[in-house]
């Protein structure tokens, strides 16, 4: 009458062979060229006591005995880290002696509902035992279950034809206490996949064998060939079957286990962590002095400074607040910005409070560090509610510079955004710091203190924040540009009616007359957000009313959503079958601002896009040129680079009339970045007539820096229970080494402008997946490096009408190169490698615009050539 699961004989000893392997490799790799090992023993079970009153709940012991350790893949003797090595040596006396001695299982209907074993067993061989236990469960009719095992509790689903079960669990909703982290935003991330699956095949109501087999998948979204594996196999097969010992008399399972052995105790099934301590590592201030030379600033875009950055990180992560202040304190001035990026991007607490310890936001002699501090905060792959908490109790406190205090509540923005995304909007101190940055808002009364909110706000992206920004947009001057941007920034989904209304009255300038910068936005916000039919023909009708140059641009936006087919494109194609709106004297407009959009890379995980548009005054003077680039791939976006230089005001200069609604403004040039999504606090190149003309007198043509440092882009770690005992580990990180300058310049004598965007990045991508099973340790790391310059050149000569305008966009010849490298190593030294290198070279590109570029830039290249030979 026994029907719910394996049963075992009555005085019969079964023996078994039992073999648990591990692989480790890339993600396409066939496993006979894995790194990994191979636990094989024999294993003896046997009937200890079966429930007189319940045929279903039965006692059974279960002993590992001739454990061997050795490669799961054939290699020469040299190259054998076993070699020579008995087992006990291998694993060590103790651990060898723990690993044999018994444990007993209490099924009731094919589950283990007990699971006996010594108290003080170290954690790893009793992990082994746990994995060896848990196949032992099973159940014998098909469907779906609730099961704890050594992965927690997990569903599965069993399949049941006659004397073969397979069981299927997935491993993603099983039940154990998680360890590690994942990068903020989904392209920056690496994607997992894990499966699992074990084939019972029965004889005799018991086992006659088990098969398991598990497997990790893990990859890089931006870039799949960056991936590992891991597979974990377990076998069990039963070898003879012997007379056995007696059964052992008793009525409860407490006093059959007492008689057994007293020093028994019920464990949990589930695994425990286990942490193998480092040997030989070295000391923080050690590993610092290996790579300072690689940090000086002048390294900045070298790949090599990515590296070290990223390797500094992991052991700041396990250093102290005391070692971390060690450190900091004895470091020279100009090694301190990247000490400080690598200690702010660790985000431990041990590091956060010894970073907050170091800094005194009431000296302004330190803000440097305080800026980069601050701009590590921002690019935070995954904050915690402390540090946003600790940043906005340091701007209720003294700051002793103004620029930090602006930045600071800017990077409170970005902070804010990113909690939000993990559901997170209600956490005490992201409610405390939106209330903070709404309130001050809507109090402040100078013009600095409310651009300094709504940057913040540009960053949060709150919901709430539309009603408010919306009143700003129709703000003059600077206010009213900032306010449109932060909209532009929202995903259409959540711009209202209210804002469309609100964006076309700006556009067409019902209630008065507003700057060109402003009325541009106010028709890309109405152009990306499901415009209507009647939007569109308005704002096509508007072209030929508008000031020369902004016809131009208004032209040029229209041609760049058709030739790349943007969502709106398919409703301009629409009202482009009317005449009115459609026709030569409209599409004929002349002018030299352009809007135009491109691939950089188009992909199988991911493309890049990049858009350029310039707009100019009718005096042929820049007035805004905007760069962007956007990665995507099929579920995600990241604004990877946005690069706005703007001018106004500067027609007194060229003695030339300013358009229509610009008469007053004053004279200013600036330039604002984002940056892998976090809007940076807007540097000033000059403010006033009396600045530019003495700014002008002592140009000497340099750029200036508007970001540099050391960002961690991808951070992902990951613990695993393999279900076979062994804990793996898998630890990617991406680091990125960027300098982004800019620059804008006058020549009275030669009546042209120029200005200049340089973008020197370098990336180091490093992967490593280890299974740690305390005796050895199998992995493998891959890394990925790559060095590049993008330069953006817009040169404009105003000494003849209509002026010349030539835009250029180069990338630099780009190596690039990957790494992978398999290794077997035990805790003595001894040590297996296998490194495998590729390099290819990324070659440079000129990024092609619109053909009136190409036209223009010849004449202007042309003419600087005559120019230069017709001195004399």
């Amino acid at each position: 009458g026994h029907t719910t699961g394996p049963s075992l004989n009555n005085d019969k000893l079964y023996k078994f062979a039992y073999s648990t392997e591990v692989y480790v490799d890339q993600v396409k790799a066939s496993l006979q060229k894995s790194a990994g090992y191979r636990l094989s023993s024999g294993v003896d079970v046997n009937l200890l006591w079966r429930n007189p009153e319940n045929d279903d709940d039965q006692l059974v012991k279960v002993t590992i005995r001739d454990v061997q350790v050795e490669n799961v893949n054939e290699r020469p003797a040299e190259k054998n880290i076993f070699k020579g090595k008995n087992t006990e040596k291998i694993i060590g006396k103790e651990y060898l002696q723990a690993l044999q001695r018994p444990i007993v299982l209490e099924l009731v209907r094919g589950k283990v509902k007990n699971f006996y074993s010594y108290e003080n067993e170290p954690a790893f061989t009793q992990n082994i035992k746990r994995g060896l236990a848990s196949l032992f469960q099973l159940q014998l009719h098909s469907g779906p279950a609730h099961e704890v095992d050594i992965s927690g509790k997990c569903n599965t689903t069993y399949h049941v034809r006659q004397d073969q079960v397979t069981k299927i669990k997935d491993l993603d909703s099983c039940e154990i206490e998680k360890q590690g982290f994942t990068s903020h935003n989904r392209i920056l991330d690496v994607s997992t996949k894990a499966t699992s699956a074990t084939i019972y095949v029965l004889e005799d109501s018991f086992f006659k064998s088990i098969k398991a087999e598990e497997n990790y998948a893990l990859v890089l979204n931006s870039q799949r060939k960056t991936g590992a594996k891991i597979v974990s196999k377990q076998r069990l097969e039963l070898k003879s079957v012997e007379a056995g010992p007696g059964l052992i008399a008793g009525k409860q399972v407490a006093g059959v286990i007492k008689t057994l052995d007293s020093s028994y105790v019920a464990v949990s099934l589930v695994a425990e962590p286990v942490k193998s301590e480092c040997r030989k590592c070295p000391s923080l201030s050690e590993h610092w002095k290996s790579i300072r030379e690689q940090m000086y600033p002048e390294k900045l875009s070298k790949a090599e400074a990515a590296k070290s950055f990223l390797s500094f990180i992991q052991n700041i992560r396990k250093a102290t607040k005391e070692e971390i202040l060690q450190v900091i304190r004895s470091e020279k001035k100009e090694l301190l910005p990247q000490v400080v990026d690598a200690i702010t991007s660790a985000q431990t607490a041990a590091s956060l409070e010894a970073i907050l310890e170091f800094l005194d936001f009431k000296d302004e002699s330190t803000s440097l560090l305080q800026e980069r501090f601050l701009y590590a905060c921002g690019f935070a792959s995954h904050p915690s509610e402390t540090l946003l908490k600790s940043l906005t109790a340091k701007f209720k406190e003294d700051i002793a510079n103004e620029e930090i205090r602006e930045t600071l509540v800017i990077v409170m923005g970005a902070l804010i955004r990113k909690l939000c995304d993990r559901e997170g909007c209600k956490l005490p101190a992201v409610v405390e710091a939106k209330r903070l940055i709404l309130s001050r808002l809507e109090k402040a009364k100078k013009d600095d203190n409310v651009r300094m909110y709504l940057l913040a706000l540009k960053n949060a992206l709150l919901p709430e924040a539309i009603p408010l920004l919306l009143k700003y947009t129709e703000s003059e001057g600077p206010i009213g540009n900032l306010a449109a941007t932060a909209l532009q920034r929202y995903d259409p989904s959540f711009l209202t009616k209210e804002v469309k209304e609100t964006m076309n009255r700006i556009y067409h300038q019902n209630r008065r007359v507003h700057e060109k910068t402003v009325r541009t936005t106010a028709a890309a916000i109405i152009l990306n957000s499901n415009p209507s039919y009647m939007e569109v023909k308005n704002i096509l009708l508007s072209i030929g009313e508008l000031p020369p140059e902004m016809n131009k641009y208004m032209l040029s936006m229209i041609q760049d959503i058709l030739h790349f087919e943007m969502p709106s494109s398919k409703t301009v194609r629409q009202v482009l079958k009317d005449m009115r709106a459609h026709n030569y004297d409209r599409f004929s407009k002349t002018g030299s601002s352009s809007a135009y959009s491109g691939y950089i890379i188009r992909g199988p995980d991911v493309s890049s896009t990049y858009s350029l548009d310039i707009l100019y005054s009718g005096s042929g003077i820049l007035r805004r040129s905007n760069m962007n680039i956007r990665i995507f791939d099929r579920n995600a976006e990241l604004h990877a680079i946005q690069v706005v230089i703007e001018a106004q005001g500067l027609e007194s200069i060229i003695a030339a009339t300013p358009d229509e609604g610009e008469e007053n403004l004053d004279s200013y040039a600036g330039m604002s970045a984002i940056l892998f999504d976090v809007q940076l606090r807007p540097v000033t190149f000059f403010q006033g007539y009396g600045d530019l003309m003495s700014k002008m007198f002592s140009a000497t043509g340099d750029l200036i820096n508007v970001v540099k440092g050391l960002i961690l882009l991808t951070d992902y770690s990951q613990e695993i229970q393999l279900q076979s005992g062994p804990r793996a580990s898998a630890e990617f990180l991406g680091g990125l080494a960027i300098d982004i300058s800019g620059g804008m310049e006058f020549s009275l004598w030669y009546r042209e402008s120029k200005t200049n965007i340089k973008n020197r990045v370098a990336m180091f991508i490093a992967g490593n997946t280890e299974v740690d099973s305390f005796f050895v340790k199998t992995g493998m790391e891959t890394t990925f490096e790559v060095e590049t310059t993008l330069d953006f050149i817009s040169t404009v000569q105003f000494s003849q009408y209509p002026f010349l305008v030539c835009m250029q966009m180069d990338r630099v010849d780009s190596p690039c190169r990957s790494y992978v490298t398999k290794y077997e190593s035990l805790p003595s030294g001894r040590r297996y490698t296998a490194r495998r290198g590729k390099a290819e070279p990324l070659a440079g590109n000129e990024y092609p615009l619109h053909q009136e570029n190409s036209n223009m830039c010849r004449k202007v290249i042309g003419a600087k050539s005559d120019s230069s030979s017709n001195w004399f």
